[in-house]
């Protein structure tokens, strides 16, 4: 190790001799105490540690400001899109509801409590139990504040937006920012070529008490559950979400958060509506067909036989081929007729694409 680690002329050897022969390795923090001038214990270590200080590239001030830095491009994208204008519309809405301390309290205060929520993904916070380890400055840099409010201040702000029913309140305007912001112009009601997307998932529930089970598809069992119902439009981009109880079926879930977006939203352009097989049943069907909207669906292996469970079947194309050329599957159009029980003796026919 004569030298192979080292730089020609580094200052962490010293030769033992004028031969140069032997070295001495010593580590960079290291410093030698020359024999002529005696020092004070500790002394070295000093100067090194005051080197070391004076190296930093930042304080630690500049280190937590680089911190929230980055989040002020989430604040100017929300500023531009006027997401943090509807949320003052959102509390004014309910402190007139409110008899409880959300009334009483400024303007000012209730809306850096709503950003604390809004903005609490973006300091790397999951839920608001976080806060109460956090110690950052971003979050309340994002909120107007000096310091951020604490765990015990949200939940007793959550609980106080809760009774004065924010809920339905901040569901609306979600409906109308997402509207404003995925859509270039407002909807014309006469448009009928708008599709829209409708899905439903169910989210488990870890709880001691006893709450509405569901069939959770990611796990493949029935859990404690809420089951969320999402909107959404043709390209895909989320218009609006509702929660509901876990033991509820799509079917009661679709036509509800149709109406809440077209009375939300004051546009009746929910027509064309794509929905999973769930949706695939008689009397709910035929309840939307009534109300002039075209569905869209994947029928059940459970509703049909074989070819004799269609009428009207069309000419055969190709929908999938093999690269030889080969015809791996093929669509037809048809229709098919499914029995109401509400209504009987009641066929009702819906054709195939």
């Amino acid at each position: 190790m004569a030298g192979c680690g080292l730089p020609r002329q580094s200052t962490d050897a010293q030769p033992s001799g004028a031969s140069g022969a032997a070295r001495t390795v010593r580590h960079p923090c290291q410093y030698w105490a020359p024999q002529s001038c005696p020092r004070p214990i500790g002394y070295w270590e000093s100067r090194w540690a005051l080197e070391k200080k004076q190296q930093t590239p930042c304080s630690l001030q500049e280190a937590q400001w680089q911190e929230g830095a980055g989040a002020l491009l989430l604040v100017a994208a929300a500023q531009e899109t006027g997401l943090l204008e509807t949320p003052e519309h959102v509390l004014l809405a309910c402190a007139s509801h409110s008899t409880s301390r959300l009334a009483h309290l400024s303007s000012t205060s209730r809306q850096s409590l709503l950003r604390t929520l809004l903005f609490l993904g973006v300091v790397g916070l999951s839920r608001n139990w976080d806060l109460r380890s956090y110690t950052g400055d971003a979050l309340g840099l994002l909120t107007d504040r000096s310091r951020a409010y604490g765990y015990w201040q949200i939940e007793r702000f959550l609980s106080q937006m809760a009774q004065a029913h924010g809920a339905d309140i901040c569901t609306d305007a979600l409906a109308e920012w997402t509207t404003r912001l995925w859509q270039l112009s407002a909807p014309k009601e006469t448009d009928q070529s708008a599709i829209f997307y409708v899905d439903g998932h169910r989210k488990p529930v870890y709880t001691d008490a006893l709450i509405p089970r569901g069939l959770v598809g990611r796990l493949s069992a029935i859990l404690g559950c809420r089951a969320l119902v999402l909107l959404h439009d043709a390209q895909g981009h989320p218009l609006l979400a509702t929660t509901h109880r876990g033991d509820q079926h799509l079917t009661i879930g679709l036509p509800a958060i149709v109406k809440r977006y077209e009375q939300g939203t004051g546009t009746s352009t929910v027509q064309q509506i794509i929905v999973d097989r769930e949706g695939m049943a008689a009397e709910f069907l035929a309840h939307l067909l009534k109300e002039g909207r075209t569905v869209i669906s994947v029928l059940r292996t459970d509703q049909y036989a074989g070819l004799d469970s269609f009428t009207d079947i069309g000419d055969f194309l190709p929908l999938r081929t093999s690269p030889e050329g080969k015809v791996l599957r093929e669509v037809a159009p048809a229709s098919i007729a499914f029995l109401c029980l509400s209504r009987k003796d009641s066929l009702f026919s819906f054709a195939l694409p």
